[in-house]
């Protein structure tokens, strides 16, 4: 059984407007997918989507984002992805055509990100109108639920008792919006013994998912 982590540390993210940015050349990766009915269904009965619903392209997104990480296995900077309509992209450069997947969307990987705080490099980013979402794999302390009244107010500290934490575990969280749609899709993969079984959810990591959200605003 994968147990529920209820703290995790480094995605206290509080944005500002950015200056514009460009798209990097495309990194393929490629992963297969199922979609889901539960938006369909939601809105059937009368009800709204709940957080945890993800996009079912959004989330093989995130989902190619993580597997593509995961190559290079742990200790990795975080990363940004843009994300690309691939017929789009297809039709605007055919030449791509042969390396390009089934996929509804096309992961860009961006430049590295400025060292410091991710909150202030996420608040420089904004994106051209040709790109339809993006995506964030970063990796980070998890702590268990009883832990969280342990740790103090100021993120820096936080961050540092965190790290010293008998009880912590390393995971990689993969976050991912879309332009025009609320919500996003999660993916947290804890380090160790339960790596082969990821927790996903749209609701994983609503901060990180809002500050996202707030790259494509004007």
């Amino acid at each position: 059984m994968v147990p529920r982590w209820g703290k995790w540390v480094g995605t206290e993210l509080l944005p500002s407007p950015r200056p514009d940015g460009d798209l990097g050349p495309p990194t393929e990766v490629q992963h297969s997918h199922g979609r889901g009915g539960c938006e369909a269904r939601a809105k059937i009965i009368g009800v709204s989507t709940p957080d945890w619903w993800e996009d079912p392209d959004l989330a093989a997104a995130v989902a190619e984002v993580e597997e593509f990480a995961g190559t290079a296995g742990w200790n990795g900077a975080p990363q940004l992805f843009a994300l690309v309509a691939t017929e789009e992209l297809r039709a605007a450069q055919p030449e791509l055509a042969p390396s390009l997947g089934a996929a509804v969307y096309t992961p860009i990987a961006q430049e590295s990100l400025p060292a410091g705080e991710l909150s202030e490099a996420l608040a420089q980013i904004s994106w051209p109108d040709e790109v339809a979402g993006c995506v964030l794999v970063q990796e980070i302390v998890v702590l268990p639920p009883d832990a969280g009244g342990e740790l103090p107010e100021d993120p820096s500290d936080a961050a540092e008792l965190a790290a010293r934490h008998p009880a912590r575990a390393e995971a990689r969280l993969v976050a991912g919006v879309l332009r025009a749609a609320k919500g996003g899709a999660c993916l947290m993969r804890l380090r160790g013994e339960h790596e082969d079984a990821p927790l996903r959810g749209g609701d994983l990591a609503p901060n990180l998912v809002r500050a996202l959200h707030l790259t494509f605003e004007d």
